[in-house]
C-alpha cells in the first residue's frame, strides 16, 4: 500500500476518512454532514480510539465512502491505533484510495503516527495464496494523510515500518524456504542501504571453536551461518558499536529431545530474535540513524538425524567453557553463547542486547502481553522498559542472582544447558550471562510470546508481529544516537 502525507486531498480518492478526537464529533465539511453526524451519534460513535462509523455521501456528483475514525486522546499511540483500525476496516472492502483529514487539525507527529499505524496494520503476506475469493482479496492500494506537516517525520517512520515488515516477512516464511543460508541471502539487500555484511560458514565457526552453536546444527542438512550486519551512521566517530544479537533457529524440532507433534509447525518462528535484529538494522540504516550498531544473527536448524547432538553430550563453547547438554531442545542458549562471544571478541561492544524466542516458561509467565527482560545493568534495563512503553512493545523485568546461577552447575562439565523444572526462563538467562564479559552492559530479551499472534491486534494481522524492531529503534534514538 502506498502511503503519503501531503497538503491537499487527491482528486482520485474514492473514500474519505475524518479523524475525530474523543467527545469531539463536529460538523463534517460535506453536503450530507448532518445526516452523517446524526447517524454516527445514533450508532453511539464518540471518537474513542479504534472506533469507527462508515457511511456513504454524495459530493460533486460523486458518491464517496466516508469513515469517521476515532482518534481518542490524539496521542501518537492513539493515532497509530486509529490508522490500524482504518486499514483493517478498508483492506478488502472495495475501497482503493482513502484520504484522511483531521477535523480539528493535527501535529506532524500525529499525522505521521497515523500513517505508521495504517502501514503496520496493512501488512500481509499473500505469497503462497493461489485461491482467494474476490471479497478476500485486498483492494486498498493507497492512503493519503492530508496534513500540512508530518512528511519529514513520516519519512523516518516509514523506514521503521519497512524494518518491521522485513522482520514479519522473515518470521512468516516456512522453514523449507527460510533456512540459515537463505536468511543470509534475504539480508543481502541491506548492503544497498550502506550496511556492511559479514558471513561465517561452518568451517569458519569450527576454526573459531564454536562447538555450542555447531552442536545444535549438526543434525541438519541445512548448514549453519553466523551473520553480522554493521551500520555506522557516525562516520567512524563512535568507535565501539551497540550490539544486538539474535537467536536464529530457523526450525526447531527439539532435536533428539523432540517436541510433541501438535503445534510443531509454529517452530518456523523460532528465529524471531534474529528476525528482529535484521529488521532493526534495516530500520536504522533506512532512516540514516547517527549510531554505530552491529546486529549478529546465529542461524541454525535443529533437527534429529543420525548425527544429531545427544542428551548427555558435552560441547566446548568458543569461550572455552564446557557445557553438558541435558536437553537438546534448550538449544537457543547454545547458539547465543557462541554468537555473543564472537561479537565481544570481534567488535568489543560496551552494550549487548540479545533477543530470543527462548523459553516456553516465558510464555507461561507473561503470555503475549510482555517480553521478558533480564539485565546486569539497571540503567540499560530502565532504558529498554521506557522504549517499550513508548512503542507499545512492552517488557517486564525478571531477577538474576547467584542462587539461580548455581542451578546450572554440572558435576561433569562447567555447566548444564538447563536447570531444574522451575524458574526456567531465569536459569536460561543465567546461562547466557556466563558468557558476557564483566565490563559489558547486557540485557536479554525473551520474546517467546511476542513474535507471533494467534489473532489480529491493533497494528498487526494474525501471524508475525515484527516485535522488537520498534523497541530497538527507540532504544537507539533515546540513548545511543548522536
Amino acid at each position: 500500500m502506498d502511503i503519503a502525507i501531503q497538503t491537499s486531498r487527491p482528486e482520485n480518492v474514492d473514500t474519505l476518512a475524518f479523524a475525530i478526537p474523543k467527545d469531539a464529533l463536529a460538523a463534517v465539511p460535506l453536503a450530507a454532514s448532518r445526516t452523517l453526524v446524526e447517524g454516527a451519534r445514533a450508532a453511539r460513535f464518540t471518537g474513542e480510539v479504534s472506533s469507527s462509523f462508515e457511511s456513504f455521501v454524495e459530493e460533486g456528483g460523486k458518491v464517496l465512502r466516508v469513515v469517521l475514525l476515532g482518534t481518542g486522546s490524539g496521542s501518537d499511540a492513539d493515532m497509530e491505533k486509529a490508522g490500524g483500525t482504518l486499514t483493517a476496516r478498508l483492506a478488502t472492502s472495495g475501497a482503493a484510495h482513502v484520504a484522511v483529514e483531521f477535523i480539528h487539525g493535527a501535529s506532524g507527529s500525529a499525522a505521521a503516527h497515523l500513517a505508521l499505524g495504517a502501514c503496520l496494520r496493512g501488512w500481509r503476506i499473500d505469497t503462497y495464496r493461489t485461491r482467494q475469493s474476490e471479497k478476500a482479496k485486498p483492494t486498498l492500494a493507497a492512503l493519503t494523510v492530508v496534513n500540512g506537516a508530518g512528511a519529514a517525520e513520516w519519512e523516518a517512520l516509514s523506514a521503521v515500518a519497512a524494518g518491521v515488515g522485513f522482520t514479519r516477512e522473515l518470521v512468516s516464511e516456512p522453514a523449507n524456504i527460510l533456512y540459515p543460508e537463505s536468511f543470509v541471502e534475504r539480508c543481502r539487500h541491506l548492503a544497498d542501504l550502506g550496511v556492511e555484511i559479514t558471513v561465517l560458514d561452518e568451517t569458519d565457526m569450527a576454526d573459531l571453536g564454536m562447538g555450542a552453536l555447531l552442536g545444535v546444527a549438526q543434525g541438519s542438512a541445512r548448514k549453519p551461518r553466523l551473520l553480522a550486519l554493521r551500520w555506522d551512521g557516525t562516520g567512524g566517530a563512535q568507535d565501539k558499536p551497540v550490539a544486538f544479537v539474535g537467536k536464529g533457529v530457523t526450525f526447531d524440532t527439539g532435536g533428539i529431545s523432540i517436541k510433541p507433534a501438535a503445534g510443531m509447525e509454529d517452530m518456523k518462528w523460532d528465529m524471531g530474535g534474529a528476525g528482529a535484529v535484521a529488521g532493526a538494522i534495516k530500520a536504522l540504516a533506512g532512516r540514516k540513524a547517527k549510531v554505530h550498531v552491529v546486529g549478529v544473527c546465529g542461524l541454525v536448524e535443529n533437527m534429529p538425524d543420525g548425527n544429531a547432538q545427544r542428551p548427555g553430550d558435552i560441547v566446548t563453547s568458543m569461550s572455552g567453557q564446557t557445557i553438558e547438554v541435558l536437553n537438546t531442545d534448550a538449544e537457543g542458549r547454545l547458539v547465543l553463547c557462541d554468537a555473543i562471544t564472537w561479537t565481544q571478541q570481534t567488535f568489543a561492544p560496551e552494550v549487548i542486547v540479545d533477543l530470543a524466542t527462548l523459553t516456553g516458561a516465558m510464555m507461561i509467565a507473561l503470555g503475549d502481553q510482555n517480553g521478558g527482560l533480564f539485565a546486569n545493568d539497571d540503567g540499560l534495563a530502565d532504558n529498554l522498559i521506557a522504549a517499550g512503553q513508548t512503542t507499545g512493545e512492552t517488557l517486564w523485568r525478571f531477577p538474576l542472582s547467584d542462587a539461580y546461577n548455581k542451578l546450572l552447575d554440572s558435576p561433569i562439565a562447567d555447566m548444564k544447558n538447563i536447570g531444574p523444572r522451575f524458574a526456567g526462563s531465569i536459569t536460561a538467562a543465567q546461562f547466557i550471562k556466563r558468557f558476557v564479559d564483566e565490563d559489558v552492559k547486557w540485557a536479554h530479551l525473551d520474546i517467546a510470546g511476542m513474535v507471533w499472534a494467534d489473532k489480529p491486534g491493533a497494528l498487526w494481522d494474525k501471524g508475525a508481529t515484527g516485535y522488537g524492531v520498534r523497541l530497538l529503534d527507540r532504544l537507539v534514538a533515546d540513548v545511543f544516537e548522536r
